[in-house]
């Protein structure tokens, strides 16, 4: 996972939602489709590119697939934003 991937993966305001959705727990993507006005095409874009981004795991139940934040990759980056800041821990 690279840092540029990731930023890249953050800059769209509709997977920052996603993230943001996800705060809470594990979701369906048919749960996450439920809170856009865009395809499910489109989500599914979406969650694709935070998954290669490392930001986002998907686990296949029966024929439901969940998501979940990968919280490692987000402190990671709080972490990276912190010392570019100069601030100690």
């Amino acid at each position: 996972m690279g840092l540029q991937q990731t930023m890249r993966a953050l800059s769209d305001p509709i997977r920052r939602e996603i993230l943001y959705l996800l705060k809470d727990g594990r979701m369906s993507a048919g749960d996450i489709v439920s809170h856009f006005d865009v395809t499910g095409a489109s989500i599914s874009r979406h969650l694709s590119v935070l998954k290669d981004a490392d930001l986002i795991r998907d686990t296949r139940e029966g024929k439901f697939i969940f998501y979940e934040l990968n919280a490692s990759v987000l402190e990671e980056i709080m972490l990276w934003i912190t010392q570019l800041k100069g601030e100690n821990e």
